[in-house]
C-alpha cells in the first residue's frame, strides 16, 4: 500500500487484445460501501473480448479496465464496512476492472471464497456458473431425469452447463469438436458425448433419444437454428446464451411455431441485476453446489498479468478447454 499506483490492463481505443496496454493508475481513495481487493486471479471471459472491441451490449466508456470477475484478498474497506474484514479472501464481481492488481468494488458485489477454492478457481467460478444456473434452474427449470444437451460443451460456460446440469439431476448429453473436449466434459459428468466434427449433433440427438429430442439445449456458441430446432423436443426449451461461434443464427416463427417449443433468452448479469432478491438465492443455491463439490472451474491455463493479450487470444481462438485466468504471482500455467 506504499505505491500510489498499480499496474492495469487498460483499453484506450476499440481493438483486439494487442492493442491493450498494461500501464500504472494512481490508487483512488475508497468510498462509502467499497472495499479494495489485491486481485490475485482475474477470469478471462468471451464477453471481455467484444467489449474491446465496442461490440458487446455494455459499452463502458474509455478509458477502461477489462475484466468481470476476479479473486483476491480484502486489502482496505470504508470505515462502515463490517461484512468483510482485512485479509479475507473473496470473489469480487464487476462489469469492468479485473485485469488489475487491485480493485475498489462495492460489497454487494464482494462474495466469501469457497472452501478449498484457489484463487484462480475463484476468479472463474462466477461469470459462467451463475449463467448455467440462472440458465438452467431459474429459467428452463430443468427437472431431474430431463434429458439436457449442452452445446460448445468444452468451454467455461459449457463445461458450467454439464456441471449444474448434472447437479440439478439432469441426464447430460455434451457436443464439442474434439475428442480432448469431450474427455472433459465427460469428466464433469457428462453422460453422453456427440463429437459434431463426426456425426452432425442433430444426428447425434436423433440416435441418443430414438428421435423424440431433449427437453432442454443450452447453446452458449450459436449453431444454425434448423439444427437447434431439430434437437429440442416438442414442448421443449432452447436456451440461448451466447454467440462464441461468431455467428448470430435468425430464428424462422414458424419453425418454433410447429416444434412447440420456447426459445429464451439468456443474459444472467442483467437478470441479477434487474432482479437482487432472486441473483441472492441463486448465489446461495450455487455456492451450496460448490461447497458440496458439484460445481467447480476447470482452469486450465494461467497466464501472469504482462502476458493478457496471449490469454485472451487463447480464448478468443476457442483454443481453451474451460477456464483461463490471469495471475499476479507465481502459479503460472500457460501453455508452452
Amino acid at each position: 500500500m506504499n505505491d500510489p499506483s498499480y499496474r492495469a490492463v487498460v483499453c484506450t481505443e476499440p481493438g483486439p487484445p494487442e492493442r491493450l496496454a498494461l500501464q500504472r493508475l494512481p490508487r483512488a481513495p475508497l468510498t462509502p460501501g467499497t472495499a479494495r481487493v489485491a486481485i490475485k486471479a482475474a477470469g478471462i471471459n468471451f464477453p471481455d473480448l467484444l467489449m474491446i472491441e465496442g461490440k458487446y451490449q455494455h459499452r463502458p466508456e474509455l478509458p477502461f479496465v477489462p475484466g468481470q470477475e476476479a479473486a483476491g484478498i480484502i486489502a482496505e474497506t470504508a470505515p462502515e464496512i463490517d461484512a468483510f474484514a482485512v485479509g479475507q479472501k473473496v470473489i469480487v464481481r464487476m462489469q469492468t476492472g479485473g485485469y488489475a492488481e487491485e480493485a475498489i468494488v462495492p460489497v454487494d458485489q464482494i462474495l466469501e471464497l469457497p472452501a478449498g477454492f484457489s484463487f484462480a478457481e475463484g476468479a472463474t467460478f462466477f461469470v459462467a456458473h451463475i449463467t448455467a444456473y440462472h440458465a438452467l434452474a431459474t429459467r428452463a427449470t430443468l427437472a431431474p431425469g430431463q434429458k439436457l444437451l449442452v452445446l460448445g460443451a468444452a468451454g467455461g460456460v459449457g463445461l458450467a452447463a454439464v456441471q449444474i446440469g448434472k447437479a440439478l439431476g439432469a441426464v447430460v448429453i455434451a457436443a464439442a469438436s474434439t475428442a480432448e473436449k469431450l474427455r472433459s466434459a465427460g469428466g464433469c459428468g457428462a453422460d453422453h458425448l456427440i463429437n459434431y466434427s463426426e456425426e452432425p449433433v442433430d444426428e447425434g440427438i436423433k440416435r441418443l433419444t430414438a428421435g423424440a429430442g431433449v427437453e432442454v439445449v443450452f447453446d452458449p456458441v450459436g449453431i444454425a437454428q434448423e439444427v437447434a430446432l431439430r434437437c429440442v423436443a416438442r414442448d421443449g426449451k432452447l436456451l440461448i446464451a451466447g454467440f462464441a461461434g461468431g455467428s448470430i443464427p435468425a430464428y424462422a416463427t414458424n419453425r418454433i411455431l410447429l416444434r412447440g417449443c420456447s426459445v429464451i433468452g439468456v443474459r444472467a448479469g442483467e437478470a441479477g441485476r434487474h432482479n437482487p432478491q432472486m441473483r441472492r438465492r441463486e448465489l446461495a443455491a450455487l455456492r451450496a453446489l460448490a461447497e458440496q463439490g458439484l460445481a467447480r472451474p476447470l482452469v486450465s491455463a494461467s497466464y501472469s498479468l504482462d502476458r493478457f493479450a496471449e490469454a485472451m487470444q487463447l480464448l478468443g481462438d476457442r483454443r481453451a478447454i474451460g477456464r483461463v485466468a490471469l495471475i499476479n504471482g507465481d502459479q503460472v500455467t500457460a501453455p508452452k
